[in-house]
């Protein structure tokens, strides 16, 4: 052998190879999201840069649109010193409980009665113009309502948040049970599969695609449901803080209330989305066997 060859190392049979497509089309995803993660920055920054700029030259109005710094002076002086109503950790749970027991009580009652209703043809014919009628009003002018029943404690506002996250629950899960595959249905009844089992184990997984999509607009809702409510009448909570806010003139103090309504909402997208994941994983792992 001559001192210039030089001989390539073997490659571990026990070890495997990852194809060079997949190698690189993996490489290439980790560059986009880099660039998107990258691009997302750039255009924040962009855009706050800008809000400070202009209302600093006074081109757009600081009283009336306030500016990022102080915005951030706001949300700082709130977290270190409290706000009237107590500290801001407190106002941020008491909002997040009521939203958080409106949207699972919505939830619930929507997956429940669109599965019913889905399955049921009689139910369907029965509540189906009565549902159609309640969801033609527009919720939002409930929360006075539920104020005169329930008072300025939580429960009104859990039931704003419930009235709001049930509809498209409830029309997303009646849908899903609609589109169930048929064939599926058939042969599990072929098996002897009762109707409870049919719906269990057929009809509920295969309309969790269409449930989990309005899981993620639904949590919104509900934060909008306890705010207004909190804004109508209440005795803690960031809605009243935007309230008090919006008395006092204070626009920072406004958009401060949204930047952390904002960052509460992005917190339960982003778990909704991975508990969408892991559902996920688990359904394609099960229809693989």
């Amino acid at each position: 052998m001559s001192p210039e060859t030089v001989t390539p190392p073997l490659a571990d049979p026990a070890k495997p190879q990852a194809p060079a497509p997949s190698r690189s089309r993996a490489q290439a995803a980790r560059r986009r999201r880099v660039i998107v993660v990258v691009a997302r920055v750039l255009l924040l920054v962009g855009v706050l840069g800008l809000w400070e700029g202009l209302s600093r030259a006074e081109v757009i109005d600081p009283f009336n649109f306030s500016m990022p710094s102080e915005i951030w002076d706001q949300i700082t002086s709130w977290v270190l010193h409290g706000t009237a109503l107590g500290s801001l950790g407190e106002q941020i749970w008491y909002t997040l409980y009521e939203a958080l027991l409106g949207w699972v009580i919505g939830v619930v009652a929507g997956v429940v009665l669109g599965i019913s209703l889905g399955r049921v043809a009689f139910l369907a014919d029965l509540f189906g113009p009565y549902i159609k009628v309640l969801n033609s009003i527009p919720r939002i002018v409930l929360a006075p309502i539920f104020l005169i029943w329930f008072g300025l404690g939580p429960a009104s506002k859990v039931a704003s948040a419930v009235v709001l996250v049930f509809f498209p629950v409830f029309f997303n899960a009646f849908q899903g049970a609609r589109e169930v595959n048929r064939d599926l249905v058939a042969n599990a009844r072929i098996l002897g599969a009762t109707d409870r089992q049919v719906t269990l184990q057929v009809v509920i997984p295969s309309a969790t695609s269409w449930i989990f999509t309005s899981l993620h607009v639904s949590f919104g809702f509900a934060l909008i449901g306890a705010i207004v409510g909190e804004y109508i009448g209440a005795t803690r909570g960031i809605g009243l803080l935007v309230a008090q806010s919006q008395g006092t003139l204070n626009s920072a103090g406004v958009y401060a209330a949204m930047v952390i309504l904002a960052v509460v909402a992005l917190l339960a997208e982003g778990l909704l989305t991975f508990a969408e994941r892991r559902v996920f994983r688990w359904k394609s792992s099960d229809s693989g066997h």
